[in-house]
């Protein structure tokens, strides 16, 4: 009895971690790059690689709780009390979706939602591990090598 439970357990860990994703860096620039965030908004490919480092460590299921009662969702940690739907704290939903979504290894939603939140007065800026650990700072390594 308890092999059967064990194997169901590590069953589930691996359906779980099949839905998530850790992106290498080269991956995630390619993808980035694809998706025209390269110069969107005046930022470099390498700001939003660095930022998705410090944010998520590249994982596309990364899930931060905070303070204040909202959670921060996916590779770029979008916080759901301005920018998508948790459906347990107060939200402005500027992204129109639902958080859950920014939680997959498709990361188009979050791409979209990450552009949305650029073109805000704030920039860059609204991402706090972004402004800590590379604003302002020579950021070429985060695209070192990657075939782009």
């Amino acid at each position: 009895k308890m092999k059967a439970l064990t194997l169901l357990s590590l069953l589930g860990c691996l359906i779980t971690a099949n839905e998530a994703k850790i992106f290498s860096r080269c991956e995630l620039a390619y993808m980035l790059h694809e998706e025209g965030l390269d110069g969107y908004e005046g930022y470099s490919l390498a700001n939003w690689i660095c930022m998705a480092f410090f944010e998520s460590g590249f994982n596309s299921a990364a899930e931060d709780d905070n303070a204040d009662g909202s959670t921060d969702y996916g590779i770029f940690q979008i916080n759901s009390r301005v920018w998508c739907n948790n459906y347990r704290s107060p939200t402005e939903n500027l992204c129109h979706i639902p958080c859950t979504d920014l939680l997959s290894n498709d990361i188009t939603d979050d791409i979209v939602c990450a552009k949305r939140i650029v073109r805000d007065p704030q920039g860059m800026d609204a991402w706090e591990d972004w402004t800590m650990h590379c604003k302002g700072r020579d950021l070429s390594e985060w695209v070192d090598g990657c075939d782009l």
